[in-house]
């Protein structure tokens, strides 16, 4: 039997099972050859015609048989009869009639059925015309061939659909990973466009408007600086206008709700409500929160809320028990942990300071990073813990 290969991308079928036809042509071909010999043997042997309109009627069957599995199963069973009768040796008819019965076995016919048919002819034939020549072995031996044949054939089938149900399931595994992906890739789009908007649209905003209350003040001959501020505020409006040129490719065949898209941007002061709608679809939070006084980042604090949103979403979805949320100010510096216990260990994560390889966890880290922070993902004693701690100012975290 050809054995199953593999490559990156998981183990291949065998040939047979990718070509199930080739296992049927093989059965035929034997019994064609076996059919010719017996016919070569008849015409060299100078053997009468019911002799070889027996052996004809034993090839009829195997060829009904392609077309008319049954049909063709019964007639070459029974052709065992007429060769036992002329007194000819059965064993040729016997090899079709198994070959036959493997195939129509293979086709998933029921194999017990199968079995039975050829198995009857053949005892039949031992037992009435064939006197019992060559006693229990002979008997014993066409009763097992019958067994055989209809045996093999089931089993290669039943084998072929276990393989086909494995490709089935990996074909639907892979189709659901590209669902998921894209759709984190999709929520991911729509969060960087938001806060491209909401954070980065706002900040120029200010920007411009200082510029002109700055160019409004100066001097009448201070001509060099008023020009330096125009062209100052004409390089903050072409910011705006490749920011809404940067939106619009972010958000092209996005099919975002009104919603969705009026929803405000994310920040510390919304860390509360966001654990409420965790704790309201049954996770149990430990929230310690203690928001730190002062200017802080706006871009800073989105990317605190994403990183309890993340950890949280994972906490519910592979984890059990109850989570820990802690986010507070040490040494100058925000500082966000959250940790929980591992009910199904998250893909990709391992003991010590792991990088992450589910989709969420490496959003969340090239999200700290684009705020110049720093996350540590860490998985011991089945806990597993995300910690991220931030410059107020977006400052590099070292």
């Amino acid at each position: 039997m050809v054995e199953a290969q593999s490559n990156q991308d998981g183990p291949v079928a065998p040939l047979w099972v990718r070509r199930p036809k080739s296992l049927h042509l093989i059965a035929y071909s034997v019994a064609a050859l076996v059919f010719t010999g017996q016919i070569a043997a008849v015409i060299l042997r100078g053997s009468d015609w019911p002799t070889a309109l027996s052996v004809l009627l034993a090839g009829g069957g195997v060829a009904l048989s392609w077309w008319r599995p049954w049909a063709g199963l019964v007639v070459t069973s029974a052709a065992s009869f007429a060769v036992t009768a002329v007194g000819h040796d059965p064993l040729s008819v016997w090899m079709m009639a198994v070959l036959v019965l493997f195939s129509v076995t293979l086709r998933g016919k029921q194999p017990l059925a199968g079995t039975g048919i050829v198995a009857a002819f053949f005892l039949g034939a031992f037992m009435t015309l064939g006197g019992f020549r060559g006693g229990a072995i002979v008997g014993a031996a066409a009763l097992f061939s019958a067994i055989a044949g209809g045996a093999t054939g089931a089993a290669l089938r039943i084998h072929r659909e276990h393989w086909r149900t494995l490709e089935e399931r990996a074909e639907s595994a892979i189709a659901t990973r590209e669902i998921e992906a894209t759709r984190r890739v999709t929520e991911e789009r729509l969060r960087i466009a938001r806060d491209l908007h909401d954070v980065i649209g706002h900040q120029v905003a200010m920007l411009s408007l200082h510029l002109g209350a700055a160019e409004i003040g100066l001097p009448a001959d201070a001509e060099s600086s008023r020009q330096a501020l125009v062209s100052a505020r004409s390089s903050a409006r072409a910011v705006v206008v490749e920011t809404q040129r940067i939106l619009a490719l972010l958000r092209l065949a996005d099919d975002i709700s009104e919603d969705e898209a009026l929803r405000p941007t994310p920040a510390l002061s919304g860390l509360e409500g966001l654990i409420a709608s965790f704790e309201s679809i049954g996770l149990d939070v430990h929230p310690s929160i203690d928001i730190p006084a002062g200017f802080v980042e706006p871009s800073v604090g989105v990317t605190v809320y994403r990183v309890v949103q993340e950890a949280l979403t994972n906490a519910y979805r592979h984890g059990e028990g109850a989570a820990t949320v802690d986010v507070g100010q040490r040494d100058g510096r925000i500082c966000v942990t959250v940790e929980n216990r591992v009910g199904h260990p998250l893909r990709g994560s391992g003991s010590g300071s792991g990088s992450g390889s589910g989709l969420g966890l490496v959003g969340m880290r090239e999200r700290v990073e684009s705020s110049s922070g720093r996350l540590t993902i860490d998985s011991d004693d089945g806990r597993f813990r995300v910690h991220a701690e931030f410059s107020p100012l977006g400052a590099v975290v070292r």
